[in-house]
């Protein structure tokens, strides 16, 4: 497992002696105000920055024709942009949670062979199909303009409870909508924490003394992990799975008879065993599914909850994390789960997500040592 919390120790230089009197430290000592004022200073970036900025130099973007066999699709991704062809406008979007409601869908009401034969013909035109036969909500069809600000496309993201949300634009020519990139929670906060670096450093207070992420609630004997969702590794696939679906969740830490987090099982490693074909892997424990694990899964990057906002912000920086699973104690027993919605929301705000933001509440919103 990944520690977010790591120790080094540089080797120490030799320098002559010096006969000037050592100055005092110049760094402000964080306080709450410090914390608070660079929350602020980071909301404003934010307001005055275009989803159009956090661009990457270079990237590549995959859109699937809806008409387009869901076998094909995830040949080559897990998640893209939907165009319908015969009407040139954007469909929706692909995503893991199509798959979960597609194979939740088939091994309630069918059998293995059928779910087989028809997720190799099955279309992803007709997913919104299988979403309402689950009584699962249909996803909006949601979008920012790529001139939007990064505020305002933070705040859809966390209103929808959407992980990704398509950039789209018409052609001056022809009027046609035009898909010109996907920003994901990670992009836009990756891009935070390599432009307001001084901010970043400021946000020192605890993760849980912030109310960030979900964490054990004490006191229930049926479920001592209440409300995370687990399992362990004789825990089936299937019922795996079906938290997926039902919670909205995309991943789930895998305990012992002990509460210590010895794994993270994914969706997208129910998508390796579907790009397969094995349907009937299923059945397996999560410890046999674990064995046809891709080998470059990055591994469970764990913290504690006593690691600040800054430490997570400076490793989201370094590399492509999704979610961290928070342990106590040496062993490393499970106390909660951060996904990346949960840091968005909060370096947003929970009052600024109103559809209505005032200048009244901004106001009150700046910390009094703020310039």
């Amino acid at each position: 497992m990944n520690s977010l919390s790591t120790s080094c120790s540089p080797t120490r230089a030799r320098r002559r002696g010096s006969i000037r009197r050592p100055r005092a430290p110049s760094h402000v000592q964080p306080t709450q105000e410090t914390h608070d004022a660079a929350l602020y200073a980071i909301r404003t970036f934010l307001k005055g920055r275009t989803t159009y900025d956090s661009f990457p130099v270079s990237y590549r973007l995959i859109v699937l024709d809806s008409k387009l066999e869901v076998r094909k699709a995830l040949q080559c991704v897990v998640s893209a942009p939907l165009w319908n062809s015969e009407q040139s406008k954007f469909a929706g979007m692909f995503t893991v949670s199509d798959i979960i409601h597609l194979i939740q869908y088939y091994y309630q009401f069918s059998s293995y062979d059928t779910a087989a034969a028809d997720v190799e013909t099955f279309r992803l035109e007709s997913l919104r199909d299988i979403e309402k036969s689950l009584g699962v909500a249909t996803p909006p069809l949601l979008h920012e303009h790529p001139t939007a600000s990064l505020y305002d496309a933070s705040k859809l993201l966390i209103q929808t409870h959407a992980r990704r949300v398509p950039l789209l634009d018409n052609d001056s020519e022809t009027g046609h909508e035009v898909i010109v990139s996907i920003l994901t929670q990670y992009r836009l906060l990756k891009f935070v924490s390599i432009n307001c670096g001084k901010e970043i450093a400021q946000l020192h207070m605890p993760l849980r003394r912030l109310g960030i992420g979900t964490y054990v609630h004490e006191g229930d004997p049926e479920n001592p992990f209440y409300p995370i969702a687990t399992a362990t590794m004789s825990t089936p696939v299937f019922d795996v799975v079906h938290m997926f679906s039902e919670r909205g969740i995309s991943a789930v830490p895998i305990v012992d008879e002990d509460g210590i987090v010895v794994n993270l099982y994914e969706t997208v490693d129910v998508i390796t065993l579907v790009r397969l074909g094995v349907y009937q892997s299923l059945d397996l424990t999560i410890s046999e599914a674990l064995n046809q694990r891709s080998p470059d899964f990055p591994g469970v990057v764990i913290c504690t909850a006593s690691d600040s906002l800054a430490t997570l912000m400076q490793l989201i920086k370094k590399r492509r994390v999704h979610r961290l699973v928070v342990v106590e104690g040496d062993k490393g027993r499970l106390l909660g789960i951060i996904t990346l919605s949960d840091v968005l929301r909060y370096i947003i705000g929970e009052s600024m997500i109103g559809e209505a933001i005032t200048s009244a509440a901004i106001d009150e919103e700046r910390p009094s040592s703020a310039p």
